[in-house]
């Protein structure tokens, strides 16, 4: 078995390669080994792991990737390894949670691990380590009586995930804000105004919180991700960790998650983009995965597969300080803010009526966009799709290939050994292409010049999901089938609505904003339950006007083609399940430090004039299962070939009769 895994950058890469004129096993040759089953993601520790390790040889490396069910380990001669093999293949052990589980080990011929690029702490979020001493740390826990159900002096719930008291105003959960007009008897804690004017002198608050919450996590309870309302509380909210630490999840609108240890007598101070835009949450599990080594205290866990282990929870009780808010919310992330709310919906438009319309959505939040975000777009679509370049080196030598839609140019160089030429509704991304020496040029996606049946080939890589009805989709599946030879062959990518398949979560909902640059490769039929690369393989722009057949023939093959004329088009929350199938898609732009030019008012409601990383919306139909495939077989000219889900994505690859 060959596998090409995740291994610590300061190990270096094993030269045992397979000779390929053997097909014998390897069991002989290596040290290294795979333990499915031995993992951070199943409640096996290093600690644990390591001890049943070490009884058969030294351990020179043991590689844990986070949250993964599988580890790796290295010993220092290939018979440690080979005795290991041996005894432990198929073997009990009890995890950390008291269970049996049965370790399955297998050799590893090649290891190699990509640098990881640390990530950095959300904006205005800062930690400050040991606030209080240990004895005021059992003065405040002891002054909280979970005993007392009066709600004389304050609010007390059990909630299902934990307790929780507030003070000075009760939080109500069912609308997520105060009443500002019927404060709580009593104000906060009077044990509480000495460490708020601590922090007030020290420089971490502006001014004094009138609003407490207080809950108390027991292991296994956790709160689920959520922004503090805006409306609610002013831009400062505080956040006092007792007890036990923890680990908090915080996430960006654009995916990007970032773990941070909350150490015990610790103060979290959240303002400006880690209060308004991130999310921040709390994972109901009794182990938190943190960094192996006892330097670190506080901060980001960083995904080092060569540094993690597993760290039992305690009862943790947080202190929650924020001062309520008296006027509107005027932050500068409106599309978040519920003060700001009632301006969106007059933005966004509905769902169109006609030809007309479509054309205009498309126009406005299809082509405009591309040309404003071309940059930033170009440097996240990079790494190609193993499908598709499986597609492209299986074709002949010279065959002629049109990429419509090609973005970037990411898979016009990928087969030196056939002709490839792109098309793009975006001029900037056409010149982006250029700058690479690729041959490509401007056109809509129904306007190809080029002619009839002299292309071998053609590829579609998340287009035609950007049409705004059904009649302009298949129109461009006919376009594709145009510039067919008969016997030609194209692929199609769409993106899927069903972002869950078969039990497996797409990279699109597990992944974030830095996967290309920091990604665990496992190229293994046993270990990799999916493709890697980005979720959406290549975006482009490409959008044209016609009209061939209707919405009816989707339903009447039993397709959930979502109605939604007369509507307004949903804003989707990036890196989360569909709930409707024609969707804006939020695009967060960060600009080049020497780009200066102003952008495009798209929204200029919800941006303002001094947004540094404006937001764009971008229209999307995004495919439910057999609707592309459907769709395609609308063509009498075409057999289909192949149908398939690839990581987030319908795929179909068709052939010209």
């Amino acid at each position: 078995m060959s596998v090409l895994c995740g291994w610590d950058s300061e190990f270096e890469v094993l030269r045992n390669q397979r000779n390929p004129g053997r097909s014998g096993d390897m069991n002989g040759r290596c040290k290294s080994l795979v333990i499915a089953n031995g993992g951070l993601g199943n409640s096996v520790s290093r600690t644990l792991l390591l001890k049943v390790l070490e009884r058969y040889g030294s351990v020179e490396a043991l590689l844990m990737p986070p949250n993964k069910p599988y580890s790796f380990v290295r010993y220092r001669t290939k018979e440690e390894s080979q005795k290991a093999y041996v005894t432990l293949n198929g073997k009990e052990i009890v995890d950390d949670l008291g269970q049996n589980i049965t370790l399955y080990l297998n050799f590893v011929e090649k290891v190699h691990w990509e640098d990881l690029r640390p990530p950095v702490l959300p904006p205005g979020l800062m930690i400050v380590e040991e606030i209080v001493s240990p004895e005021d740390e059992e003065k405040i826990l002891q002054s909280i009586d979970w005993t007392d159900n009066s709600v004389a002096q304050n609010a007390q719930k059990s909630l299902k995930h934990r307790k929780v008291k507030h003070y000075g105003y009760e939080f109500c959960y069912d609308n997520n804000n105060v009443d500002k007009d019927k404060p709580l008897p009593g104000g906060l804690p009077d044990i509480c105004h000495s460490i708020l004017e601590k922090c007030l002198k020290e420089g971490h608050i502006k001014y004094i919180p009138d609003q407490l919450t207080v809950n108390q996590y027991e292991p296994g309870q956790g709160i689920p991700p959520h922004i503090d309302t805006h409306s609610a509380f002013e831009n400062e909210i505080i956040s006092l960790s007792l007890g036990a630490e923890i680990v908090m999840d915080f996430k960006h609108p654009d995916g990007c998650m970032v773990s941070v240890l909350l150490p015990q007598r610790s103060l979290l101070v959240m303002t400006g983009e880690s209060r308004y835009l991130w999310t921040h949450g709390i994972t109901p599990r009794k182990f938190d995965i943190i960094q192996a080594s006892e330097e670190q205290k506080s901060g980001i866990i960083i995904s080092d597969a060569g540094n993690l282990t597993l760290k039992k929870r305690g009862v943790r009780t947080s202190f929650t300080f924020r001062k309520v808010r008296r006027t509107p919310c005027d932050c500068s992330y409106p599309l978040v803010c519920d003060s700001q709310s009632c301006h969106q919906s007059e933005t966004f438009p509905s769902f169109p009526e006609n030809d007309k319309e479509a054309s205009e959505l498309e126009q406005e939040y299809v082509h405009r966009v591309y040309e404003e975000i071309a940059e930033h777009f170009s440097s996240t679509r990079h790494t190609p799709w193993p499908q598709i370049r499986a597609f492209l080196k299986a074709l002949p030598k010279g065959s002629i290939v049109a990429d419509i839609g090609c973005g970037n140019g990411k898979y016009l160089g990928l087969n030196k050994e056939i002709y490839m030429i792109g098309c793009d509704r975006s001029q900037s991304l056409v010149e982006i292409c250029r700058e690479r020496q690729f041959e490509a040029f401007v056109c809509d996606a129904l306007a190809v010049p080029i002619r009839s049946e002299s292309c071998d080939a053609c590829i579609s890589i998340a287009v035609i999901h950007h049409f705004a009805t059904a009649e302009r989709r298949l129109a461009t599946l006919q376009e594709l089938a145009r510039l067919l030879r008969p016997g030609g062959k194209a692929l199609i990518y769409v993106w899927a609505m069903e972002q869950e398949y078969n039990k497996q979560k797409s990279k699109y909902l597990k992944g974030n904003r830095d996967s290309e640059e920091k990604e665990l490769h496992l190229n293994s039929g046993v270990l990799a339950s999916g493709l890697l690369g980005e979720q959406n393989p290549g975006t482009s722009s490409q959008i044209s006007v016609c009209s061939i057949s209707t919405i009816n023939d989707l339903k009447d093959r039993g397709c959930n083609v979502n109605e939604v004329i007369n509507s307004k088009l949903p804003v989707h929350t990036n890196r989360t399940s569909f709930h409707s199938q024609d969707v804006l898609v939020p695009w967060h732009l960060k600009r080049c430090q020497d780009k200066h030019a102003e952008p495009l008012k798209l929204t200029p409601d919800l941006e303002g004039p001094h947004n540094p990383n404006p937001v764009f919306h971008r229209y999307y139909h995004v495919f439910c299962e057999g609707e592309l495939e459907t769709s395609c077989r609308m063509l009498s000219n075409i057999s289909i070939q192949q149908s398939f889900y690839d990581q987030g994505n319908w795929c179909v690859i068709f052939k010209k009769l």
